[in-house]
């Protein structure tokens, strides 16, 4: 070992390196307080290490990403631990920067010749918030999309810079650009920066030392084994509160974005809504004041403090002013918040905020072909050879289909000629269309032993309702359930902000409602039209 080390050694430097770290001088007051640098380094890992593994199955696109998020949730091993890791590891870095940030503006540790190195801290606090701002897009759902909104608005109102920030941000509204932009900045653009950012900062630190106690005689120590030892602890007792955070606090998805659904409320993130609720104070004309003028006086002055300040360095005890100036800070942005929290009205929504596909009934998680496959399977009384997982009948088990590797073109193609594809099977070929066929077999393959039996109980008129979605082709315009275009809006939810009347009416004379309308009138009899209603209304 010790052969290889040094051939490592000769070749890299790698344990001069190591240990010029590991056993820097550092002043003998430092302690628990000066963990927090450590900790904001710590979750700026997790944040990359589970953004990479949320990448591997997330689609960058609008529309797809809602799929690809709840895909991640509902599917993949581990993906909502690994997305609430995600989510709550963003709150965590605020959290931890904010405090580090803190405790070095109470302690003075900005002080000569250190400015340079809370400069290079406030940009990284800035960076960091960046990083939420341009993650709260990534979801697609009705949150994401309004809060975005909000915020683009916002920047179209800065003096001068408005209109070139709104063509930076993708033009009006938010759309396929914007949202590419926001996933460019937060994938690509954030992190390299963040890296360098954060390269500079250490620099710094090592370059001039960890800031000492006012007046401190006692002699240096090294950073192993103390003050490594409180830092791991540190990272300890943090990723335990992320884990279980992540593993039992339920996380945000709310329903697909809506454009058109403009009774919703939109709320940015904790970290923001002390913005947001101070923007309420400034109306009209004065409204800048609030959104451009107060946040960047605010600013400057957090990046000028150094060069404010310029006082020596007192002990802590001393330091009344600061403490005075930052329990003012924390006092306004926390009522702020808490006053947004309390003043913000509940969107007109039934569903409480966030997703949990445990709420859902099986049948609901479908797509409308899929659902619509059930209508022939009970016509065709597949049932009466087919009766169920663990139970014995003429026909196999059609649970085990999709284990099998059977796909749609082997289905249909089964249906139509058995004992073609299956010598010696007594099966009659199913005399059904092609669409018919297909939106069958599509229901087959979704059977599992565990869904089987729900999925057979689906509400009849869910699923004549389904079965007409599909004939009228209506996913040519709309997407429901990840399915379809996106001509239309999204009908995921449309119970959530339409009627049966309304439905109804749409239905019958679409511009009547929508003048901008491209969607053709339909004439439904009756029972169709309750069908389709009653189907489209229990959709999440």
């Amino acid at each position: 070992m010790r052969d290889f080390i040094d051939w490592l050694e000769h070749r890299t430097g790698l344990e001069t390196a190591v240990k010029s770290f590991l056993y820097e001088e550092i002043p003998a007051s430092s302690g628990w307080a000066q963990i927090m640098g450590s900790m904001a380094l710590f979750f700026f890992m997790v944040q990359g290490v589970t953004g990479i593994l949320l990448a591997f199955n997330y689609a960058p696109t609008p529309g797809e990403a809602y799929n690809s998020v709840h895909y991640i949730m509902t599917e993949v091993t581990g993906g909502r631990l690994i997305r609430g890791l995600h989510h709550w590891g963003a709150s965590g870095m605020i959290i931890v920067v904010v405090l580090h940030m803190l405790q070095v503006f109470l302690f003075g540790a900005y002080k000569k010749p250190r400015e340079a190195t809370w400069m290079m801290g406030v940009v990284l606090l800035l960076v960091t918030l960046a990083f939420g701002l341009t993650g709260y897009l990534l979801p697609w759902d009705n949150r994401a999309y309004w809060g975005t909104v909000v915020t683009t608005q916002i920047a179209a109102g800065a003096p001068g810079a408005g209109p070139y920030l709104v063509r930076l941000l993708g033009g009006e509204g938010v759309g396929v650009v914007t949202f590419a932009r926001f996933f460019a900045a937060h994938v690509v653009l954030l992190p390299p920066l963040t890296l360098m950012l954060i390269g500079v900062h250490v620099f710094l630190v090592r370059k001039h030392g960890v800031a000492p106690a006012a007046q401190e005689t006692a002699p240096p120590k090294k950073f192993y084994p103390e003050q490594v030892y409180k830092d791991t602890v540190g990272f300890f007792v943090a990723f335990i509160i992320l884990f279980l955070m992540a593993a039992f606090v339920q996380l945000p998805l709310e329903k697909i974005a809506d454009p058109t659904d403009t009774s919703y409320i939109p709320r940015p993130e904790w970290y923001f809504l002390f913005l947001f609720q101070l923007l309420k104070s400034f109306k009209g004309p004065f409204e800048i004041i609030g959104s451009t003028v107060l946040p960047g006086i605010a600013v400057a002055v957090l990046f000028c403090i150094p060069l404010i300040d310029r006082e020596p360095m007192v002990r802590l005890g001393k330091r009344v002013f600061a403490m005075a100036f930052a329990a003012l800070a924390l006092v306004g942005w926390g009522g702020l918040t808490a006053q947004a929290i309390m003043t913000t009205p509940p969107n007109p929504s039934g569903r409480a905020p966030g997703f949990d596909s445990a709420d859902l009934r099986d049948w609901q998680k479908l797509t409308p072909e899929e659902l619509s496959g059930l209508t022939f399977f009970r016509s065709e009384n597949c049932i009466a050879c087919h009766p169920g997982a663990g139970k014995k009948g003429t026909g196999p088990d059609l649970t085990q289909m999709a284990e099998n590797h059977r796909n749609v073109a082997w289905m249909v193609k089964h249906f139509k000629e058995p004992s073609e594809v299956t010598p010696g099977s007594p099966m009659p070929p199913v005399n059904l269309r092609d669409s018919e066929l297909n939106a069958l077999s599509l229901f087959v393959l979704k059977l599992t032993a565990e869904n089987e039996e729900e999925l057979l109980l689906a509400p009849a008129d869910a699923v004549t309702g389904a079965n007409i979605y599909r004939e009228n082709h209506c996913s040519a315009c709309h997407q429901l359930q990840g399915a379809g275009m996106k001509v239309g809006p999204p009908l995921d939810g449309v119970g959530d902000r339409r009627n049966r009347k309304w439905l109804e009416a749409h239905f019958k004379d679409p511009k009547s409602l929508s003048p901008n309308s491209k969607m053709p009138a339909y004439k439904f009899d009756a029972s169709q039209m309750d069908a389709l209603c009653e189907y489209l209304l229990q959709m999440p």
